[in-house]
C-alpha cells in the first residue's frame, strides 16, 4: 500500500480499506519495529554476558530504568496518538497538530528534567533499582549513558506513537528499525573492540536511539503525516486531560513494569547474582516473544481509533476479533517452542553459568504455559485504551504488573524460595486474563449495540424518506 499519501487519502484508507488487509499492512511495520527492539535489547544482554553473570545482572537492574522512559514516552505518545486518531477521525487536523507538538515537547522538556535528577543521584538510584553490591559497578557505567539519553528517548517514543496512530506505521518502522540495526553493529565494538564494557552497550544504545529520533521527527513531516512544530506547542489543561486520559493506562503499565523490575531484582538478590541474570534473561526473552500481540495491538490501534472517530463501530469489533485469533495462534505455537527449547534459548546468552541456565530454563517453561493469555489481554487494553476508556482501561493495565505481580513476588518467595520467583509473572497473567474476560466482552457489546443502533436509525430514515416520497 502506498505510504506517501494525503490526508483525504489517507482518511479514505483508514474506514474502508478491508479490516485484515488494513491490520495487517499496519502491524506489520510495527512488528517489525518490535521485534527489532527487542533483538538489539536482547543483543545488549548477549554482548554484556560475555563479560560476566554480574554484568549481565547490570542490564537487569537498567531494564528498570528504561521502562521508566518507556513510562513517559508511552504515557505522552500513546494518550497524544489515541486523541489525535480519533480528531482525524472527524478530520479535525488542526487541534490534531496541536495535540501532537504538545505531547513531544512535554515529553523532552520532562525527561530533560529527570535525567539531571538521575546524574546527580546515580549512587542511590542504582541501589534502588536493585542492584548489589557486585552487580552495582557494571550498573553504574550502563545507567549513566542511559539517563544521557533519557530526553530525546522519552521524545522518540511519543513520534512513533504519534505517526502509528495516523496510520504510518511504516515511516515509524523506518526509525526504529535504522536505530535498532546499529545499535547491533555498535554493541560488540564499544563493549569489546573499545574496552569500554557496559558503559559501550548503553553508549550504543544511546547513539542508536539518537538517530531513530533524527529519522523519526523527519518522517513527521512528510506522507501526509502532522508535522511537528513549535508553534503549535499548546501546554493546556484541556489537552493534557485529553492525553492523561488515553496515555494513563500507558503510564501505569511501564511504571509499575518498572517497579515490578525492580522488586523481581530484590527478590531474586538473596539468591545470588545467578538467579538476577536468568530472571533478566526470561524478561528480555519474554518482551521478543510479546513482540507480535504488541505488533499487531499498534497495527489495530489507529484502526480502531480512525473508525470509532469516524462512527464505524462494527470495523472496531471486526478488527478486535481479527487480532485475537491472529495473535492467540501464533503464541500458542511460540510457546510450545519456548517450552521444549527452554535451556538452549537461556544458554544462547549465558551458556558459561550452569546456575543461570537451570534457573532462567524454569522460569521462561512457567512462562511458555500462559502465552496464548497475553493476546486477550494485550489487545484487550489498547481497545479500551484507543476508544478512550480509561477507568478500564487502566485497571487492566494495573493488573498484570500491579494489583497481582506485586504481592506475588513479595509473598511466594517467602513461601516457595526460587520457585516463588519463577512462577510469580505466569500467575500475575492467569488473575490478569480473568479481569480481562468482563472487560472485554461489556465493551464488544456495547460495539455491537450502538452499530445495531446505527444500522436501525439508518432504516428509520430510509423508510421515512420512502414515505415522502
Amino acid at each position: 500500500m502506498r505510504q506517501n499519501i494525503s490526508a483525504d487519502e489517507k482518511f479514505d484508507k483508514m474506514v474502508n480499506t478491508s479490516v485484515p488487509r488494513l491490520v495487517s499492512t499496519l502491524a506489520v511495520p510495527t512488528i517489525i519495529s518490535m521485534l527489532i527492539t527487542s533483538v538489539y535489547n536482547m543483543a545488549d544482554t548477549f554482548f554484556v554476558s560475555k563479560i560476566g553473570t554480574s554484568a549481565s545482572g547490570a542490564v537487569g537492574v537498567a531494564f528498570a530504568l528504561m521502562a521508566v522512559i518507556q513510562a513517559i514516552g508511552f504515557t505522552i505518545g500513546t494518550g497524544s496518538g489515541n486523541y489525535i486518531s480519533r480528531l482525524l477521525g472527524q478530520k479535525n487536523r488542526d487541534q490534531a497538530s496541536k495535540v501532537a507538538a504538545t505531547g513531544f515537547f512535554t515529553a523532552l522538556g520532562l525527561g530533560a528534567v529527570l535525567m539531571l535528577l538521575g546524574l546527580v543521584f546515580l549512587d542511590p538510584l542504582v541501589y534502588a533499582l536493585g542492584a548489589t553490591e557486585t552487580i552495582a559497578p557494571y550498573a553504574k557505567s550502563y545507567i549513566k549513558y542511559i539517563l544521557i539519553g533519557m530526553p530525546y528517548m522519552a521524545a522518540s517514543f511519543v513520534l512513533n506513537n504519534i505517526l502509528r496512530y495516523q496510520g504510518s506505521a511504516f515511516f515509524g518502522m523506518l526509525g526504529i528499525g535504522t536505530g535498532g540495526l546499529l545499535n547491533i553493529i555498535l554493541d560488540p565494538i564499544f563493549i569489546f573492540k573499545l574496552n569500554m564494557g557496559t558503559g559501550g552497550a548503553a553508549l550504543a544504545t544511546i547513539i542508536s536511539q539518537f538517530v531513530s529520533f533524527c529519522i523519526l521527527f523527519f518522517n513527521c513531516g512528510i506522507g501526509g503525516n502532522i508535522k511537528v512544530r513549535f508553534k503549535n506547542f499548546t501546554p493546556k489543561w484541556e489537552i493534557y486531560k485529553e492525553i492523561l486520559r488515553g496515555g494513563l493506562p500507558s503510564f501505569y503499565r511501564q511504571a509499575l513494569a518498572s517497579v515490578s523490575m525492580i522488586c523481581l531484582n530484590q527478590a531474586a538478590g538473596p539468591f545470588g547474582d545467578a538467579a538476577i541474570a536468568a530472571m533478566s534473561i526470561v524478561a528480555r526473552t519474554f518482551q521478543f516473544a510479546i513482540s507480535v500481540i504488541i505488533g499487531f495491538g499498534q497495527g489495530f490501534q489507529p484502526v480502531c481509533g480512525f473508525n470509532y472517530g469516524a462512527g464505524r463501530y462494527d470495523r472496531v469489533w471486526n478488527a478486535f476479533w481479527f487480532c485475537i485469533r491472529t495473535t492467540v495462534a501464533v503464541m500458542a505455537v511460540t510457546g510450545a517452542t519456548g517450552y521444549v527449547f527452554s535451556k538452549q534459548v537461556i544458554a544462547f546468552f549465558r551458556k558459561e553459568d550452569l546456575d543461570v541456565i537451570a534457573i532462567g530454563a524454569r522460569a521462561l517453561r512457567f512462562q511458555c504455559m500462559v502465552f496464548p493469555l497475553s493476546s486477550w489481554i494485550i489487545t484487550t487494553n489498547m481497545m479500551l485504551q484507543t476508544i478512550g476508556k480509561g477507568t478500564q482501561a487502566s485497571i487492566l493495565a494495573i493488573s498484570r504488573q500491579g494489583l497481582f505481580f506485586l504481592p506475588a513476588i513479595l509473598v511466594l518467595p517467602r513461601i516457595f524460595g526460587i520457585t516463588g520467583i519463577q512462577v510469580c509473572q505466569p500467575v500475575s497473567d492467569v488473575f490478569s486474563f480473568l479481569v480481562a474476560i468482563p472487560l472485554g466482552v461489556a465493551t464488544l457489546r456495547e460495539l455491537k449495540a450502538k452499530h445495531k443502533e446505527q444500522k436501525d436509525r439508518l432504516k428509520l430514515k430510509e423508510s421515512v424518506k420512502g414515505v415522502t416520497v
